[in-house]
């Protein structure tokens, strides 16, 4: 994943530059800090790593600018334990290297070549030493990127690292389960077949007669890019393995594998009698993604339920007046990992009640859950500057970064997203200081969501409003053709002045890289997706759109698809109440017609 370099940021009080760009920070004095609040020190883990046989430990390259919990849960999950890079000299020493580039082209290689890690990582793949890089890992190996560039990189592959081109009608980032097509023996990939795999970036290496002899996989997403590469024992993918958790079957056997564990376990047993091949798949493209969503907050004996309102109330409608209870976010999530789901999407419903840095339970979860799903998880709620009750400040990019380190791919962003946008539009200019702007220069585009709560406003016409109305199908009560849709904060509990329109294009100019697009007036009601906002929001945008609140029935999924942009679809109340299993609707849209991951 790609994100702006850093500049400078002031983090606990502390300021750190592109020249420290967070190298190693979760060994730094700052890590340390919060670790002693929240956090286990990953020393154990190393002294435990260095003591073991040298045949059960892998090397990870890990200089903290990002969330890269499920390579390491991924790792230990194939039974290995980890040696985390310290010197130049710990590449040097390493039986098997694996690079999980997260972050900015030019930060990383600042830090690489900063440290003596550049020099020492070309020695290490120039002596065809086992390594895997995975996302920006595989682009620093290339000549130069044009991210915030030109920035020079490892310069071992022949090549340039660009921007994907948008005016095609293509969305960036490229975010979902796509296809691989297979160019040559790339004995990591032998069990993928043709089955999706997860990408996340908005740059991309491209094939060429000086780099073919590297290029082991393509991709389309507009034009044919590299998705991974190999020489020897020398491998890298654009890729995530290790959020490509769908399950494949091995003919004549029994067992099953999960694709991106195939991949790392391909990787991390090259000499192993892994020869059956699995059942071909049925990837062509891009995937639509069905998404399961779980609204999550402490229930009135102060346990941490899945609940689901109705209209965004979440209380029972009895004498008792409790919160739904609807059960264990950890167990739940890891059901729908194995019903299928493509992400898994946490949102916190208490966070703008609480501080963020003391919700602990919701911290636990994502920990939990990242240890057993391996698919990508996105959290909301929460997610702002706050100052505690000592007068310590912390920024939103603090409360962020927790999520990321305890297993969150992505972060949902709502009513501080609302609030730029509007200061945004007022002054037409971008102060850096928001939420959005802070998380997304740091972690990048592509991990930032923007949740857009709009309820409809009727009009008789549209120009009794300064906002974007459109012609709805469904009529007002007296009858109204039009209406615009007013966004909200605080969970629906008071509107604002500007419509989803005017919000989604604002968002997207400060920095988010996808938009959930919720509906109040459709929430919990089983009738269908507002395919009017949706049609609206997704027609305006050049960043994918996730639509939700309303399903029903599986038919509700493949009409969003069919009438709209967007490129994923969220439900919660129907999976929850096991109304309608997520295999029912990828099945369906299957037989529509429409690209799914099965």
């Amino acid at each position: 994943m790609e994100a702006p370099p850093f500049t400078s940021e002031i983090t606990n009080g502390r300021s750190f530059s592109s020249t420290s760009s967070l190298l190693f920070l979760r060994n730094s004095d700052f890590y340390s800090e919060r670790s002693r609040v929240k956090f286990k020190s990953h020393t154990a883990l190393s002294l435990r790593a260095s003591s073991a046989s040298s045949d059960s430990v892998v090397t990870l390259l890990d200089y903290g600018a990002g969330n890269v919990r499920s390579v390491r849960n991924a790792i230990r999950h194939l039974g290995f334990e980890i040696k985390d890079v310290q010197t130049p000299q710990d590449i040097l020493n390493a039986n098997r290297l694996i690079f999980p580039g997260v972050g900015a082209f030019a930060a990383a290689m600042d830090v690489l070549n900063k440290t003596g890690m550049a020099e020492a990582l070309c020695t290490y793949i120039e002596k065809d030493r086992p390594f895997l890089g995975i996302c920006l890992g595989l682009q620093l190996l290339f000549e130069s990127s044009e991210e915030n560039g030109p920035v020079n990189g490892l310069g071992l592959i022949p090549g340039v690292v660009g921007r994907f081109d948008s005016t095609n009608g293509f969305r960036v980032p490229h975010i979902g389960w796509n296809a691989l097509q297979v160019t040559e023996d790339s004995e990591i990939l032998d069990d993928v077949g043709n089955h999706h795999v997860y990408f996340v970036h908005s740059y991309r290496a491209m094939p060429s007669s000086d780099n073919k002899e590297w290029v082991s996989s393509t991709c389309n997403y507009g034009d044919n890019f590299i998705a991974s590469i190999r020489r020897g024992n020398v491998h890298a993918v654009q890729f995530h393995p290790e959020k490509s958790g769908g399950k494949i079957s091995l003919l004549n056997c029994s067992q099953l594998s999960y694709v991106g564990l195939s991949v790392l376990r391909r990787f991390l047993y090259p000499k192993s009698n892994m020869t059956k091949k699995p059942t071909e798949g049925k990837a062509s493209r891009l995937a639509k993604r069905v998404i399961a969503c779980l609204d999550v907050r402490a229930n009135d004996k102060g346990d941490l339920v899945v609940t689901k309102g109705d209209q965004y109330d979440v209380r029972e409608n009895t004498e008792e007046n409790e919160v739904r209870n609807l059960g264990k976010p950890v167990e739940l999530a890891g059901q729908y990992y194995k019903d299928g789901a493509d992400e898994i999407s946490f949102l916190n419903i208490t966070g703008f009640r609480d501080f963020p840095l003391g919700d602990l339970p919701m911290l636990q979860v994502l920990r939990l859950t990242s240890e057993n799903v391996f698919v990508p998880l996105t959290v909301g709620g929460g997610i702002r500057d706050f100052t505690d009750a000592t007068g310590r400040h912390y920024s939103s990019l603090e409360v962020a970064s927790e999520y990321f380190r305890s297993g969150a791919d992505k972060i949902s962003i709502g009513s501080d997203a609302v609030y730029a946008a509007e200061e945004y539009i007022k002054t037409g200019m971008k102060t850096g200081k928001s939420s959005l702007e802070q998380i997304s220069r740091v972690y990048g585009n592509q991990a930032v969501v923007v949740s857009i709560d709009p309820r409809r406003v009727y009009l008789k016409s549209p120009n009794d409003v300064e906002f974007k109305a459109i012609r709805v199908k469904d009529t007002g009560p007296n009858g109204e053709e039009y209406a615009w849709y007013q966004c909200t904060v605080n969970g629906g509990r008071e509107g604002r002045p500007i419509g989803a329109y005017e919000l989604a294009k604002a968002v997207e100019e400060l920095g988010a890289g996808e938009i959930l697009l919720n509906c109040i007036d459709c929430d919990g009601q089983g009738k269908g997706f507002d395919v009017d906002l949706i049609k609206l929001i997704s027609d305006a945008v050049n960043i994918p759109v996730i639509a939700s609140s309303g399903a029903g029935a599986v038919e509700h999924f493949s009409e969003v698809f069919m009438k709209t942009n967007a490129s994923a679809a969220l439900a919660a109340g129907i999976f929850h109440r096991k109304e309608v299993p997520i295999q029912s609707v990828k099945e369906h849209l299957f037989k529509e017609g429409t690209e799914v991951r099965i």
